[in-house]
């Protein structure tokens, strides 16, 4: 078992320098057409009757690519879409609890995509890997479950009637 070990670690070093594999450093591009129309962000009036009307709100998203530890952060509102390399973000809402409202709490909901291969394709499309919300202060509730990119949310900027300020003012 011991002779396997050298042979072992040899065979991984040679694998990870693949002439072909992309640069994994995150670089913005333009989000592709068929990514960058979400969901409607117009609500009905019900919706907006309390605090910072949905198209107004800013979240901020994280993103790590666990291939080379480098994060980056996106201030992005509803309905927008940010493409960072192989990855796309979209958010279609931002949501934070009242002042009054126990226990405090932040979320967004997001859809991220990723281009890559799957199975004998011979060429990378786009899959989405997640859809759903995302809370701050409860990661674990739902993940981005995927091997190199992890996305969370770090804020929903948003304000409540008798706030000091708005998130526009900040």
């Amino acid at each position: 078992m011991r002779a396997l070990a050298p042979v072992l670690l040899a065979s991984l070093a040679l694998a990870a320098c693949n002439n072909d594999a992309p640069d994994p450093t995150p670089v913005e591009t333009e989000v592709p057409e068929e990514l960058a129309q979400g969901g409607s962000t117009e609500r009905g009036e019900d919706a907006n009757r309390i605090g910072t009307p949905m198209e107004e709100r800013v979240a901020t998203i994280g993103l790590l690519n666990k291939r080379n530890n480098v994060s980056r952060d996106f201030e992005m509102s509803p309905g927008e879409a940010v493409r960072a390399g192989d990855v796309v973000i979209r958010l279609e809402a931002c949501e934070k609890t009242a002042p009054w409202e126990l226990p405090q709490e932040e979320g967004a909901f997001v859809q991220v995509f990723v281009r890559e291969r799957r199975g004998a394709e011979p060429e990378p499309s786009w899959q989405k890997v997640h859809s759903g919300w995302l809370f701050r202060n409860s990661p674990s509730l739902n993940v981005v479950e995927h091997p190199i990119y992890d996305v969370w949310v770090k804020e929903c900027a948003m304000s409540f009637p008798g706030e000091e300020g708005s998130p526009a003012e900040d």
